[in-house]
């Protein structure tokens, strides 16, 4: 009887130390792709390149990152839309393509067609100018758009972005006139930005840090109300004036809708885990993003505060679609 024992718990040891067992800590031996509707050295794509790797290490299941940038994010998304709810197939999106619907025609509901997971971070942006543009603070940046009037021009990315709806809601609150520029992607616009070719612009905050550190571009404000703990020297624009102007991007994972609820909560807690690590708040950090967690319930909620916020914005400021 004792060998039988002895045998049943070796048996058990070995399974328990088989791949199979390994798996049971994730959902299954297949891959998960978080599928990007943005394009590589995004902050969506540093955020998905930075938790794949680790979920991969802590359920022993492969993870995969795939680009799919085009229509403001909508290819990327509209894969994920139409990908099973089995907890395979994730993006990790952010909260500017809460507008598609106002800018494109698209075959899912940015509120409905997807599982809200967990935020994972946010990030504020900084107003900048080119050197050439004599301005130290907001109250010289306001001077100087006056002055320039309708030659005044500011770039972003494309209509819809960020960079677009900070600056516009910006134009909104204080009746400044700015000509937009829009690029098709960042890199075209940061490039023409520090040649002088546009004047100014909204940046992410890590974008701003680099970008300041060597000279090709001065620092105007925050975009959140408060200032940013990892530019502690950079003061928000409510505090130079422009009261209660607070506006961040958030980052978030989202799933396909229908996804089952012990899987969404699996990820929850597998995600929340991996982001309290100290070195994935340090690499987030160095893209001047910090770290932001949530329920999926509170993600819902956020997701549909913002998506009225966005489209109040859109719809006063007159934005259209590329």
């Amino acid at each position: 009887m004792q060998r039988i024992n002895d045998l049943r718990r070796r048996l058990i040891l070995a399974a328990l130390a088989s791949p199979a067992a390994a798996w049971a800590q994730g959902i299954s031996s297949r891959p998960v792709r978080f599928i990007l509707g943005q394009t590589a050295a995004t902050t969506p794509d540093l955020i998905a390149r930075t938790l794949a790797p680790r979920m991969q290490a802590k359920w022993h299941q492969p993870f995969i990152v795939e680009n799919r940038g085009g229509a403001g994010g909508a290819i990327g998304l509209d894969a994920v839309a139409k990908a099973p709810p089995d907890g395979h197939t994730l993006t990790v999106n952010v909260n500017s393509t809460l507008t598609l619907p106002l800018f494109f025609k698209i075959d899912f509901d940015v509120l409905t067609s997807f599982t809200p997971i967990t935020l994972l971070a946010q990030n504020i942006f900084v107003l900048v100018v080119h050197p050439s543009v004599p301005a130290k603070n907001f109250a010289e940046f306001a001077e100087w758009a006056k002055r320039e009037g309708g030659n005044a021009n500011y770039g972003s990315p494309g209509n819809g972005t960020h960079h677009h709806l900070i600056m516009e809601s910006l134009k909104l609150r204080t009746g400044l006139a700015l000509t937009h520029i829009p690029y098709k992607g960042s890199a075209p616009a940061f490039t023409d930005l520090m040649g002088g070719q546009i004047a100014t612009m909204f940046v992410p905050m890590g974008t701003a840090l680099n970008l300041g550190a060597g000279g090709k571009i001065r620092t105007i404000g925050g975009s959140a109300r408060e200032r940013s703990p990892l530019a502690p020297q950079i003061p928000s624009l409510h505090e130079q004036g422009v009261k209660d102007f607070d506006y961040f991007a958030w980052f978030s994972a989202w799933g396909p809708a229908g996804m089952p609820q012990d899987i969404v909560a699996k990820y929850n807690t597998a995600l929340h885990e991996v982001l309290a690590e100290p070195e994935v708040r340090d690499t987030f950090a160095k893209s001047g993003a910090t770290v932001r967690t949530s329920t999926p319930q509170e993600l819902d909620r956020l997701n549909r505060d913002d998506y009225v916020v966005l489209a109040k914005l859109v719809k006063e400021a007159k934005i259209k679609g590329d």
